[in-house]
């Protein structure tokens, strides 16, 4: 009878998630997980395959995080629903938003949520290329929202401060609007933006069932 493995999928997701919101992407290596768990780095290989080994137990760590109510009557409240459970699973890591927007992943955690806003959207009576179109740009939304309150240049983390002194600072005759959505942008309340966002995709989709 093999020996039973000493670390659980789960707690390997844990440990390296914990290290890029610590230390970025860059932080995550074989050995820096290898040292969270408090064993050899050569362990770690008994368990992942390499950087995109690593890279899934991020995004498989991240997306698991995002919860949804059971489906309702109205599709737009799932569509809803679905949506903020990504977006507040991604925006909480905001280092991690380079690898949801990049890496193609089909694990369980990624799948789930994805299945679950389809089906959502399949309720407004799309299929095919319509139902994919539904998809793509929800799911842009969402992790655009994120990527841009997070990281962009309006974001109100101190790493981009700088950037947003530089926009305020522009001629006003030339750029009125970057000024104005900067001033906006020091104040503005997350969930409320994105609740408003996610009001004008609604609005746009629900133009098919018209």
């Amino acid at each position: 009878m093999p020996a039973p493995r000493k670390f659980t999928r789960a707690r390997l997701q844990t440990a390296a998630l914990a290290l890029v919101d610590a230390a970025g992407l860059d932080g995550l290596t074989m050995r820096s997980l290898a040292t969270e768990l408090g064993t050899g780095p050569m362990t770690i290989y008994n368990y992942v395959d390499g950087r995109d080994g690593l890279e899934q137990l991020v995004t498989e760590a991240v997306m698991a995080e995002a919860t949804w109510p059971d489906p309702s009557e109205d599709w737009r409240d799932d569509v809803r629903a679905v949506a903020e459970g990504m977006w507040r699973a991604v925006r909480a890591h905001p280092h991690a938003i380079p690898l949801i927007l990049t890496r193609r992943s089909f694990d369980l955690p990624t799948l789930r949520p994805a299945e679950a806003l389809v089906r959502a959207l399949a309720r407004s009576g799309r299929s095919g290329t319509e139902l994919l179109v539904a998809f793509r740009t929800v799911s842009a939304f969402v992790t655009g929202s994120a990527q841009a309150e997070l990281a962009g240049p309006l974001s109100r983390d101190a790493d981009v401060t700088e950037t947003t002194d530089r926009i305020e600072d522009l001629d006003e005759a030339e750029f009125a609007g970057l000024l104005e959505v900067a001033k906006a942008a020091a104040t503005s309340d997350p969930e409320a933006e994105f609740a408003a966002g996610m009001h004008i995709v609604l609005a746009g989709l629900q133009e098919k069932t018209r």
